[in-house]
C-alpha cells in the first residue's frame, strides 16, 4: 500500500523493494510476496531510467517466481507485466550484465504458457534476437534467450510465422558458437526442435541444420537431455525432407550419422526417453527407400533388436 501510494517517488519504490527482499527467506511470507509482483513491475516501469531499481526489481521477481516454480505454483503474469519487461529490455539493451539477469528472469516467466503467450503478444522475439546477435559471445545470455525462444515457439497460438522464421539463423549461430558448451547447446537444440515442428525452417535450412545438430551430439555425447532433444529435432527435420535424412546417413565428419546414433544409444541405453527419441528418428528415416537401404548396410536392424530386448514392455 505504501509503494502504491507513492508510486512516482523513486526512493520510496527502492526502499519498498529492499524491504520486500528481507522477506524472501521467510516461507510464511511467500503467499504475500506472490501478490507483490505487479507492484514491483509497476515500480520498474515508472522508474525505467534507474538501473539500480531495475536490478533490484528483477532480482526480487526472480526470487519470488523461482520459489513459485519450486512449489508448483504457476504465476501467469498478464500482458501489462510482459509489456513492462519488454520496456526494460529495450531501455537497457546495451547493458550486458543487467541483460544477463533479465534474460534469466524471462526464462522463469516463460515457464508459464499464459505468460509466454503474453511475451509473444507484446513482440519480444525481435528484441531477443537483437540481444543474441549483440552478445553472441555470452553463454549465459545465449542459454536464456534460446530457452525463452523455445517456450515461445512451442506456443499453440503462433500466428506470426515470419517472425519465428527469423529465429532459425540466429539460433543456429548460437549453436555454432557454443558447440562445446553443453548447457547452451541443450537450450539451442530445444529451440531448433520447436522451430522445426512449427515449420519455420526453409528447404535450404534442412541440410546445414541436420549437420549442426549432429555436431552438437558429437561434441556433447554424455548429456542425455541434449541427446534426446537432438534426436527429436533431427526426427522433425527428416519428416520434412529426405535431404535431412541423407545428411545424417552420409555425414562425413568423424563416424557416419548412423554410427553416431549407435554410440549415443550405447552410452544412454538405460534411458527410455533417449531411446524413444532415437526410435522416432529411425522411424522417420526408413520412410525413404534410399536411406533405408543405407541403414540396412550399417546393420541398423541389430541395434533395433537390442532396443527391443532392452525395453520389452514399452
Amino acid at each position: 500500500e505504501f509503494m502504491q501510494a507513492y508510486w512516482d517517488i523513486e526512493e520510496v519504490q527502492a526502499k519498498g523493494i529492499q524491504h520486500l527482499v528481507s522477506f524472501v527467506k521467510d516461507k510464511s511470507a511467500f503467499p504475500c510476496l506472490l501478490k507483490c509482483t505487479e507492484v514491483i513491475t509497476l515500480a520498474m516501469k515508472t522508474h525505467i531510467d534507474s538501473l539500480e531499481l531495475q536490478v533490484e526489481g528483477c532480482t526480487l521477481l526472480l526470487e519470488i517466481l523461482s520459489q513459485a516454480l519450486e512449489q508448483g505454483v504457476m504465476l501467469a503474469l498478464d500482458e501489462s507485466v510482459a509489456g513492462c519487461l519488454l520496456h526494460t529490455v529495450r531501455k537497457h539493451s546495451e547493458n550486458e550484465e543487467f541483460l544477463s539477469l533479465l534474460c534469466t528472469l524471462l526464462v522463469v516467466v516463460s515457464a508459464s504458457e499464459v505468460a509466454a503467450e503474453n511475451l509473444r503478444k507484446v513482440g519480444i522475439i525481435p528484441d531477443l534476437l537483437s540481444i543474441l546477435r549483440r552478445f553472441l559471445h555470452n553463454d549465459k545470455i545465449c542459454f536464456s534467450c534460446c530457452a525463452v525462444l523455445w517456450s515461445l515457439a512451442v506456443s499453440e497460438n503462433n500466428a506470426d510465422q515470419a517472425v519465428l522464421e527469423s529465429v532459425v539463423p540466429v539460433t543456429s549461430a548460437v549453436l555454432q558458437k557454443h558447440l562445446q558448451n553443453g548447457v547452451v547447446v541443450e537450450s539451442a537444440c530445444s529451440a531448433l526442435w520447436a522451430l522445426s515442428l512449427q515449420g519455420c525452417l526453409t528447404v535450404s535450412d534442412y541440410e546445414p541444420t541436420a549437420a549442426l545438430l549432429l555436431d552438437a551430439l558429437r561434441m556433447n555425447p554424455e548429456r542425455a537431455v541434449l541427446v534426446k532433444n537432438g534426436f527429436l529435432a533431427l526426427a522433425s527435420l527428416v519428416r520434412l525432407s529426405e535431404t535431412a535424412a541423407l545428411a545424417i546417413v552420409l555425414d562425413s565428419k568423424g563416424s557416419s550419422g548412423i554410427e553416431l546414433i549407435k554410440d549415443e544409444y550405447h552410452l544412454h541405453f538405460d534411458d527410455q526417453g533417449v531411446t524413444e527419441a532415437l526410435c522416432l528418428l529411425m522411424n522417420e528415416m526408413v520412410q525413404y527407400d534410399e536411406v533405408m537401404l543405407y541403414m540396412r548396410s550399417q546393420k541398423t536392424e541389430k541395434l533395433l533388436s537390442e532396443i527391443k530386448l532392452q525395453f520389452p514392455f514399452s
